[in-house]
């Protein structure tokens, strides 16, 4: 009860009707605050997510900081919300609004400790009389145990033969690291934070400090080379793999990367090429190949596919054109590419042409999501039959419209793109086993 409340047992008929509209008041203002605080948590919500669809342009380590800021921001708004719940709400008044969530059971699979709270009384406190059991309640209670360092310490012992004195001693135990100290787990731990949870160096550094265990970020930069050193045949092996087929998604994003003495950051550039064939009814595990370039130069993907023969599903990026060249690689275009101009063009503009191309858009994507995980013949004879005769309506209406437009206007360079590349966006009717689009690249670039 509220500390602040009077003895209600003492008060007359007024005096209870004044504590009651205290309390309305009161119980008002805080619903008032709620209401702001899930507005502004609603706004910023769509923020992240409109902020998160920029976040791999041209300008994606400044959105990252935005990203960052905002979500703080919502952590912050929602913990004090958390709070104002426990702690602000009047004691004298406890409004149910709605249904609580159902939360499922956790996880069968972690380990339990079960912790048993015995009544400390061993006769009825009542009547002093025996107490049997007839039942008990049992709850669940989610914790984290910290990662903990330990040291595994190697004893070898030396043997000595009492005829002619020769040593018998066991080999010592192979290091990942030639002379280092860190295990194949802690190896495997760094990288893992750095690479899949973004954890730099540093911020690792602090957070083992923290457990009594100083490890300086050069020590930690040191293993990450040479563990990347040990990995390097099994990422030859997944190359190898990756592009042993006739049909590859491609794609690349810009990377910041830390000029070394400048402290300034200069932008490299990240290739991905995917090899998934799960949508046409393939067994085959789905892989990735990154490689890492210090600019966007077409050197590089050529590189990357000299021995790769077959069909390339990508963007209309030009490093690409020398591959289609010579016929050895066939390239596939991308109809979400097509369809992005189009709804950005629509959010600039309010568009009713940009709408209309995207419903179109939409009606090919409603054939894709039918037959996904179909054989490829067959999704091949549902893209004849119903899709060949959309893309062929679409195309007319292209063409009939660019004599209405500008030739610099925004809408006429959407329109073009697709035309440009009408025969590339067109190869995937008459191949069950292409995608309509080269999301599947842009999947693993996230």
């Amino acid at each position: 009860m509220d500390a602040n409340l009077p003895d209600l047992n003492q008060l007359d008929r007024e005096g209870l009707l004044a504590v009651l509209v205290a309390q309305h008041h009161q119980l008002l203002e805080t619903q008032q605050r709620l209401a702001s605080r899930e507005s502004e948590v609603a706004h910023l919500k769509l923020l992240i997510v409109k902020l998160q669809r920029l976040q791999f342009g041209r300008r994606s380590e400044k959105v990252q900081r935005q990203i960052e800021q905002l979500e703080l921001r919502l952590e912050e708004l929602e913990a004090n919300k958390a709070a104002e719940n426990t702690s602000d709400a009047p004691a004298a008044v406890t409004p149910t609004f709605g249904t609580k969530p159902r939360r499922g059971p956790l996880p069968e699979h972690l380990p339990r400790e079960v912790r048993r709270r015995e009544p400390k009384e061993t006769v009825c406190p009542g009547c002093g009389g025996e107490l049997r059991k007839i039942g008990e309640d049992v709850s669940e209670m989610l914790e984290y145990v910290p990662e903990k360092f330990k040291v595994i310490r190697q004893v070898r012992p030396k043997l000595s033969c009492a005829a002619c004195e020769r040593i018998v001693q066991a080999p010592a135990e192979t290091r990942p690291i030639e002379h280092g100290m860190a295990g194949p787990g802690l190896l495997a731990h760094v990288l893992v934070s750095k690479y899949a949870d973004h954890l730099p160096l540093y911020r690792q550094s602090e957070i083992y400090a923290r457990q009594g265990v100083d490890l300086e970020r050069s020590t930690l930069a040191g293993w990450v080379g040479a563990t990347s050193e040990l990995m390097a045949p099994l990422v030859e092996a997944l190359r190898r793999y990756v592009f042993d087929c006739d049909k590859l998604h491609a794609d690349d994003t810009p990377v910041p990367v830390l000029a070394p003495g400048t402290g300034k950051t200069k932008t490299g550039r990240l290739w991905t090429y995917v090899r998934d064939d799960r949508a046409s009814g393939s067994t085959d595990p789905p892989a990735v190949w990154f490689a890492y370039s210090p600019d966007r130069k077409g050197d590089h993907p050529q590189q990357h596919l000299r021995d790769f023969s077959g069909r390339l599903q990508a963007d209309a990026y030009a490093g690409f054109n020398p591959l289609y060249a010579g016929g050895r690689i066939q390239e596939v275009a991308c109809w979400a590419h097509v369809r992005r101009k189009f709804y950005d063009l629509d959010q600039a503009h309010a568009s009713p042409l940009a709408k209309e191309a995207i419903q179109r858009i939409g009606e090919l994507y409603a054939i894709e999501s039918e037959i996904r995980g179909r054989s490829p013949d067959e999704r091949r004879a549902a893209r004849q039959a119903r899709s060949q005769p959309l893309l062929d309506s679409m195309r007319a209406w292209f063409e009939s419209r660019l004599p209405e437009l500008s030739r610099k206007s925004d809408t006429t360079a959407a329109i073009r793109y697709p035309l440009a590349l009408w025969d590339a966006l067109g190869h995937y009717i008459n191949d069950g086993r292409l995608e309509i689009d080269n999301n599947a690249a842009e999947r693993a670039l996230r």
